[in-house]
């Protein structure tokens, strides 16, 4: 069954906890020292978004936690040339077999997302789901670190009844205002 992420900006403490627990959990290498601004891989990353200025001249930064999005059709897999990557059929994450990869870089290519990352080993890395944690009836450690709940992971069918009821409460709300 597809599972996916769900994140709602307007709970996010942006305290960059998501990212944190990611990179202790897959015991990726944090900013390297001997390379500025280097940060190795980032599997979940928050990103800043500016919203430009209004006529108020009011602008401001909205964070992001970003992640692979374990696409149903996954752009990355069909491009892959060595059949690295492939999908779980339990919790549908697109996962990847390093001892395949060839280094191409052919999914970083069409990924619209940015999800493949590579090392120094030039290897394709990508965020797993926590396929090891989901596997072992856990979380995975973005989903159980974030203080605020911004980030879920539910299947498809839950996250999409989950942004409809967030739409609608919205609109109601808008239409209230009226």
């Amino acid at each position: 069954m597809q599972h996916a992420f769900h994140f709602n900006v307007d709970r996010c403490a942006e305290c960059f906890a998501c990212e944190v627990a990611c990179k202790a959990e897959h015991q990726l290498r944090p900013h390297a020292q001997e390379e500025p601004g280097a940060s190795g891989p980032r599997y979940r990353q928050v990103v800043a978004l500016e919203k430009p200025a209004g006529d108020d001249g009011s602008g401001s930064i909205q964070y992001v936690s970003m992640a692979c999005m374990h696409c149903g059709d996954a752009a990355c897999m069909s491009v892959c040339p060595a059949k690295a990557i492939y999908r779980d059929h339990e919790f549908g994450a697109v996962l990847v077999d390093r001892s395949k990869c060839i280094g191409c870089r052919y999914c970083s290519w069409a990924c619209e997302f940015g999800a493949p990352q590579f090392d120094r080993d030039g290897l394709m890395q990508k965020c797993d789901m926590c396929i090891d944690r989901l596997r072992a009836g856990k979380k995975p450690a973005c989903v159980e670190t974030c203080c605020g709940g911004a980030i879920t992971l539910a299947t498809v069918d839950e996250v999409e009844g989950t942004v409809r009821e967030s739409a609608a409460r919205r609109l109601g709300a808008a239409r209230r205002l009226l």
